[in-house]
């Protein structure tokens, strides 16, 4: 697949940054493969976000640090390729044990020709604790954004804080942790399962920096988000768990009634396969 990017990747990078505005934000249906990532870019997405849920199961992967950083970033590369605007990486906790592997994961992230990153705090061992300490991932993003600064690309590092979503804490410790790591070098914070509008109003006026928050059924809308002074919006793997529903429905229909309903409103055969032959 010929790469659809022109830019280079320092301009990928300025344009990505130029794109987090409070009240104005960036929203990402996430993908997880080149022709998701080409009909979000199609619908008007001015970035792709991958969603590393979305990705790992497209690799027949569990999500949670189960996937290896060289098949991850492989089909980042793949995505990449297959669009022309900026795409930033869910890159779970790093694909890494430690600081310098995280280092070395942003390497690669910005081989594969992505521009930014999402570094997540949450741990996925069983019995132990559900964040990282907050030192060490100040470590973690400190060598995510020591090895972009090495390379000379200005790659956005949002730093993913799960104390809403994994239950850990409220918005006291989501603030001091998103402080740590404003300062180790993140560039925006991104608290998901934090959608209810006085927790984003608190988060927005005590985040020094542009927030991102994830969306769903039940979840403000975008103009709702915007007024609050969102700076990111994230479907995280909603698309993608959306995908796999429509693929069962259709195969139970299939299979039970011998009916096809479900199939109707599917992308025009031509239409979608032109997506990836563009270029």
């Amino acid at each position: 697949m010929t790469p659809r990017h022109p830019l280079s990747l320092r301009e990928h990078a300025l344009a990505l940054r130029a794109l987090h505005v409070p009240g104005r934000p960036l929203v990402l249906p996430n993908a997880w493969d080149p022709v998701s990532a080409a009909v979000v870019a199609e619908a008007g997405a001015a970035a792709v976000a991958t969603t590393s849920a979305g990705l790992a199961w497209a690799l027949g992967a569990a999500d949670g640090d189960r996937l290896g950083r060289d098949r991850a970033l492989a089909a980042v590369a793949r995505i990449v390729a297959a669009v022309g605007v900026p795409v930033t990486a869910d890159i779970e906790s790093g694909y890494a044990d430690d600081a310098a592997g995280v280092a070395e994961t942003v390497d690669a992230v910005l081989a594969a020709g992505a521009v930014g990153v999402n570094i997540e705090d949450a741990r996925h061992e069983a019995g132990g604790e559900p964040l990282r300490p907050v030192a060490e991932q100040a470590e973690r993003i400190a060598a995510a954004r020591a090895a972009a600064d090495r390379a000379g690309v200005p790659l956005f590092v949002n730093a993913r804080i799960d104390t809403f979503l994994r239950g850990a804490g409220g918005v006291d410790l989501t603030l001091e942790r998103a402080a740590a790591f404003r300062a180790a070098g993140a560039d925006g914070i991104f608290v998901p399962g934090a959608v209810d509008p006085q927790t984003v109003k608190a988060l927005v006026a005590g985040v020094d920096g542009p927030l991102n928050v994830m969306v769903g059924p039940g979840a403000p809308s975008v103009a709702e988000l915007a007024a609050l002074g969102v700076a990111r919006i994230s479907a995280g793997a909603g698309l993608a768990q959306a995908t796999h529903a429509l693929v069962r429905r259709a195969a139970r229909e299939l299979l039970r009634e011998g009916t096809y309903g479900a199939l109707a409103d599917g992308f025009d055969y031509g239409e979608l396969n032109a997506l990836l032959t563009r270029g």
